[in-house]
């Protein structure tokens, strides 16, 4: 076999089954390959590299798996950059293919040449560019290993023109089986640390544990239900950790932090006399800028990745390892203690901060002002959606008010935003991946019409796909995060961020997308139920309030 069709049985042997990308002229030997094996893959098509790693992104979080995704040299290779970083410093295992010039040509100023290893190595765990056709099944290989084991996240293949018709031996072509999903070769903490963190948690007055991604990544939520609810601690998230508990359970308190985050919240936060950190790395959001913590606080810090032991915090307990095992052993440590009733008064404490944060929710959820509030708008989500939907949102108006207010009846990957790095134009495209990867659930993906202008012609790949997803655009006619910002920061100095009002039902009924616009508050629920119910992709452009008129959970804008 040649270079281009290893490359195809590769991703065969690794278990890939959904491949998202853009044709190009170094692509050619690659495409052929994929047209003429029998692989058992799907390729999708998209309009934009970006886009094709976007979606592999959001699959990749629905599934447990690798997604993959991959484009053409020179421009393509520079597009498809926003995804893999996103992937990566989320810890989400995502591989970027993406062809090259031939080996032959390097140093003779072809056309589209760039130093492609040079241009991943920062925004990836694990990158090459391969030299020889003999060493693609390694380097396959090297790359899923990469992605798959701890601290999880992207890798990049590069893949030059000419090898890909040079000769392979086909005996070379072989894959790990447990690396078909991911987190794999899952890792303990060492000897005494488990027993160390009980001690810690179980000497403190006011614990709060907070969770960030790395909880649900390792799929740790059954034995964090188990430990909150036997100790009665209460349970707080980051926007990144949201599905570590179904948030109307009774110890979780939600989002905390300076986005998405509110006052009633933000108070046990600042009551904790310890604080157990569960793969979350402290940063600026969820601490809201090192707020609270307070230095010298007592810290249990949980997670996969050493790096983050300490970063941020002086820790008193670490515990380096997986996070489903190292939940797993700290109930084991309790059951043979016989520790159970053990309680810190968590439930009644989130009962009483729901209670006010959604007395001061209702109020304005309830109201009839137009334009209409984001408030109301995600009220009415509540209402229709049905509990199995997966939601995504852009990282601009929709996602505080969303990860604040909307109540996540089910555990587990439910809600993605990319919050890594929060580049515009995400949540359109990354739907169709989650599509993918979780046909049977609704797929709805929110945005601001600010986002939607990013990456709209990916409605194309949507309407060929007949992927029933629906889009709710929050229509402001400005980049309202940074208006708002302008307002409360710098005292109302508003500088270009506003551009004119557009139709975006109109644009997306011209894709043959099925789309409404919505004025009038009244109007969302039969709008909403319709698009929901509908068979193929929807979209509803919702006339909403400017954001620097708004309450938005945003804890610089609420003092």
């Amino acid at each position: 076999m040649n270079g281009a069709e290893a490359m195809v049985r590769m991703l065969e042997a690794q278990g890939v089954k959904h491949i998202f990308g853009l044709c190009g002229d170094t692509t050619l030997p690659f495409y052929d390959a994929m047209r003429g094996l029998d692989h058992g893959m799907t390729h999708i098509l998209t309009r934009d590299e970006r886009c094709a790693t976007y979606m592999a992104d959001a699959y990749s979080r629905v599934t447990g798996r690798v997604g993959v995704c991959e484009g053409p040299s020179g421009g393509g290779a520079t597009y498809i950059l926003p995804g893999l970083i996103e992937a990566n410093d989320s810890s989400h295992a995502v591989l970027g293919i993406t062809t090259d010039i031939s080996v032959g040509s390097y140093g003779k100023y072809p056309l589209t040449e760039v130093d492609q290893d040079a241009l991943m190595r920062p925004l990836t765990k694990w990158n090459t560019v391969i030299k020889q056709a003999a060493h693609i099944p390694r380097m396959v290989r090297k790359a899923f290993r990469a992605m798959s084991t701890a601290p999880t996240g992207s890798a990049h293949l590069g893949l030059p023109y000419d090898i890909q018709y040079d000769a392979v031996d086909p005996s070379d072509v072989w894959a790990d089986p447990n690396l078909l999903n991911y987190p794999a070769y899952r890792t303990g903490p060492e000897q005494g640390a488990i027993e160390a963190a009980i001690d810690a948690i179980l000497s403190a007055k006011n614990p709060l544990i907070i969770c960030a991604g790395g909880l649900v990544i390792s799929g740790a939520m059954d034995e964090l239900d188990r430990l909150a609810t036997r100790l009665d601690i209460p349970v707080a998230t980051s926007i990144s950790g949201q599905g570590s508990l179904a948030e109307t359970h009774p110890q979780c308190l939600g989002v905390v932090g300076s986005n998405g985050g509110t006052d009633e919240t933000w108070e046990l936060m600042e009551a904790a006399d310890l604080v157990v950190f569960m793969g979350c790395r402290a940063g600026s959001t969820t601490t809201s800028r090192w707020e609270a913590p307070k230095p010298g606080a007592r810290i249990v810090h949980f997670d996969m990745d050493p790096m983050v032991i300490g970063a941020n915090y002086q820790t008193e307990v670490a515990v380096v390892g997986d996070l489903r095992v190292s939940l797993a052993a700290v109930n084991a440590e309790l059951d043979r203690r016989n520790q159970g009733a053990t309680t810190f008064g968590g439930a009644a404490a989130v009962a009483d901060a729901k209670r006010r944060k959604f007395t001061a929710f209702d109020a304005l959820a309830q109201g009839n002002e137009t334009p209409i509030r984001p408030e109301r708008v995600i009220a009415t989500m509540m209402r229709v959606l049905p509990q199995d939907a997966a939601i995504l949102s852009d990282p601009g108006t929709s996602c505080p008010y969303f990860s604040a207010y909307y109540q996540l009846p089910m555990a587990g990957r439910r809600f993605i935003t990319n919050r890594a790095h929060g580049a515009l134009g995400y949540a359109l495209s990354a739907a169709l991946g989650a599509w993918f990867g979780r046909p049977k659930s609704k797929i709805v993906a929110l945005m601001g019409d600010g986002s939607f202008g990013f990456t709209c012609g990916e409605l194309e790949t949507v309407v060929r796909c007949n992927a029933p997803i629906t889009y709710i655009v929050f229509s402001n006619s400005t980049f309202g995060w940074i208006k708002a910002s302008q307002e409360r920061d710098v005292g109302k100095r508003y500088y270009n961020v506003d551009f004119n009002r557009t139709d975006h039902a109109a644009i997306a009924r011209a894709y043959g997308v099925k789309s409404w616009q919505v004025s009038d508050p009244d109007d969302l629920a039969s709008v909403m139920k319709a698009a929901i119910g509908h068979d193929g992709p929807t979209l509803i452009d919702v006339i909403s309030q400017p954001l620097e008129e708004a309450r938005a959970p945003v804890r610089r804008w609420m003092g």
